[in-house]
């Protein structure tokens, strides 16, 4: 993995802490979740507060999610809201932090000024040990602590400020004037300082999880689908007249699925022509062959001219293999026709030639599951679906690695917006 952290393709982008007062602010976090403070005097962190160093220093990339349910947070800046997540078991992990940071910034704004803010994202279940135990999360609450108890006593001193307003003869009350006088050192004005973050529960809709080897939660209107290993336990046991659930190796039933309810944008010229997607797809099909038929191939300078070469002296095994023939074959027939005819496609095959419908709320989980259908795509899978990209990195030829990185750099990393933009029609 070195190499891809030097290149910024794993924990890229996270916050450096460095100051001392931080520091021992991140600690006293730590030690309120029963864990070892940290000895380090620089360390990163992302939007939940993880940071890979301290893991590493712990032992331990569970520390804040040990059941990897009710995830844990630590928030040291405002600052932290545009940042990754780098570390989760839940795909809605980090949209559900960026709504948590937006509905309340001016509380978080001022309590990390004189505090750190952590928690648990609380579930309805403990531990998960079946799907009817994903079933079941249907909203989170932020569980919301302060190492200096800064929100308890600004809620204390909100009831006693009520209590002045409300009781004629309360400000002859000497000691309560003295205590509020005291929070108020802590607290400041509290009619001015928004302490108190006041949206603490939100909808968990569809997302991924890594339970039970992968499984995906989509939620429609009348029904909601669970798309999973067969073994996996509660499958197409929990809540059958609700529950649809479909193999996560069927691939028929899972193209049908996402089509029949609108999360794929079908092969059209429309987006084909102008997203350049058939031609990403039928690089990436080229790169994977010689991957796995040309182990011996010098790739350093792998461009498009070399490429070309490559197709040209091994055109017996692109024939037989036939991807790269249909995608050609397909850009074919969208020039000509606009469109393709998806019946007399097989099933695998279209995974090929389709992406999530951009304006889709769940575009990008169904990006990820898209990615499970095209395993020669690792961009596809490094912008979507992180977690299969590193595993199968590391099965790698350190050649292979080098061309990986290399690729990912000239396309993806350049510029992130544009590249999700053109390919994938994503604006955010």
């Amino acid at each position: 993995m070195n190499l891809l952290r030097d290149n910024a393709l794993i924990y890229g982008r996270l916050l450096t802490i460095t100051e001392p007062h931080l520091i021992e602010r991140y600690n006293k976090a730590l030690v309120a979740f029963g864990l070892q403070p940290t000895r380090l005097a620089s360390f990163g962190i992302d939007r939940t507060g993880f940071s890979p160093e301290i893991a590493e220093e712990l032992g331990d990339y569970q520390y804040l999610d040990p059941n990897e349910v009710n995830r844990r947070f630590i928030i040291l800046t405002p600052d932290q809201v545009d940042l990754p997540v780098v570390h989760t078991a839940f795909s809605n992990t980090g949209k559900l932090l960026y709504e948590f940071f937006t509905s309340n910034s001016r509380a978080i704004d001022a309590l990390t000024i004189k505090d750190v803010i952590y928690g648990e994202i609380e579930d309805s279940v403990a531990k998960v040990e079946d799907i009817e135990d994903l079933l079941t999360i249907n909203q989170v609450e932020f569980r919301v602590l302060s190492a200096e108890d800064v929100l308890g006593k600004a809620a204390e001193l909100a009831t006693l400020t009520d209590r002045l307003k409300r009781e004629p003869d309360a400000w002859r009350d000497d000691e309560m004037l003295q205590r509020m006088v005291v929070l108020a050192k802590v607290c400041g004005d509290i009619r001015e300082n928004a302490l108190v973050p006041d949206q603490v529960i939100f909808r968990h809709n569809a997302f991924w999880t890594s339970h039970f080897g992968g499984t995906y939660v989509f939620v429609d209107r009348d029904v909601t689908t669970v798309v999973a290993d067969p073994s996996a336990p509660g499958f197409r046991r929990s809540r059958p007249w609700q529950v649809s659930y479909i193999a996560a190796s069927d691939t028929e039933r899972v193209f049908r699925f996402l089509a029949e309810t609108g999360r794929i944008e079908l092969p059209r010229a429309s987006w084909l022509e102008r997203s350049g997607y058939l031609e990403h797809r039928a690089e990436m099909t080229i790169r994977a062959l010689i991957r796995d038929n040309d182990p011996g191939a010098d790739l350093t300078g792998a461009d498009k001219v070399w490429l070309q070469t490559w197709i040209a002296r091994h055109a017996d095994l692109i024939t037989e293999d036939g991807v790269f023939p249909f995608l050609n074959a397909t850009k074919r027939e969208v020039a000509q026709t606009g469109r393709v005819e998806l019946d007399e496609i097989s099933p695998q095959h279209r995974f090929l030639i389709v992406r999530a419908r951009p304006d889709h709320p769940d575009a990008w989980l169904t990006n990820r599951l898209i990615s499970d259908f095209v395993p020669s795509d690792f961009v596809s899978r490094y912008v979507f679906n992180k977690q299969t990209f590193y595993k199968e990195y590391e099965g790698c030829s350190e050649a292979w690695r080098r061309q990986v990185v290399a690729v990912l750099k000239s396309t993806y990393l350049k510029d992130k917006a544009a590249f999700r933009a053109r390919l994938y029609g994503l604006t955010d």
